[in-house]
Formats: C-alpha cells, structure tokens, sequence
C-alpha cells in the first residue's frame, strides 16, 4: 500500500468518505469545467465562489474536470485523492454531503 492510499483510508475512517462522495465530486468537478455539459451554442458563465468554491479549489476541480470530461464518475477515491490540492482536500471533506446539488443547480443538464 502506498503512503496516499494509507492517508486516504485514515481520511475515510475519520470524515466518512464514502465513494458516492467522490463520484459526486466528479459530476461536479465536470460541471465546473464545463457548465454547459457540451451542449452545442450554449455558453453558461458561473461565479463558483457564490457556490462556496474559492478559486484555488475551482482550478482543481476545473482540471479534475477536464480530465474526467467524458468519464464514468465511479473512478476509484485513492485516484482521484492524489490529483486533489490540500486545498481542495479540506474543502471536499467538509462539503461532501452537499456535491449532489451542484447537478441540480443545473436541471436541464441532469442525468438523473
């Protein structure tokens, strides 16, 4: 086991972390990078920091983001915990149960 694995598993036992968390983290990191979800001739404009997202953590998740573009959001944590800054880190943990509503911030754009 590598030391970041270590450090995620210790994370998750003290924050709860589950893998529904880091999916929805991914959803979001894929609308922060691109709001519009590639619907050809819309062009959206957010103020992510009105969403609680300082800019540091919105440049993470905009790169998480582009990355991921096209992914599957079930992209296992140990993964997506060592491309996130500290910054983004702390900020995950403490908003974790309230990702699911960046989606719904977006209803035409939502899956579900």
């Amino acid at each position: 086991m590598s030391q970041e694995h270590d450090e995620l598993f210790q994370i998750q036992q003290i924050s709860n972390l589950k893998p529904r968390h880091f999916a929805d983290l991914i959803r979001a990191a894929q609308l922060i990078f691109d709001p519009a979800a590639g619907i050809v001739g819309s062009h959206i404009i957010v103020d992510w920091q009105e969403f609680g997202i300082p800019c540091d953590v919105e440049e993470n998740l905009k790169s998480l983001g582009q990355q991921y573009r096209y992914a599957n959001p079930d992209i296992p944590g140990v993964i997506i915990w060592s491309q996130l800054t500290p910054a983004t880190r702390n900020w995950f943990i403490k908003n974790k149960d309230e990702l699911w509503k960046f989606e719904e911030a977006f209803p035409p754009l939502d899956e579900d």
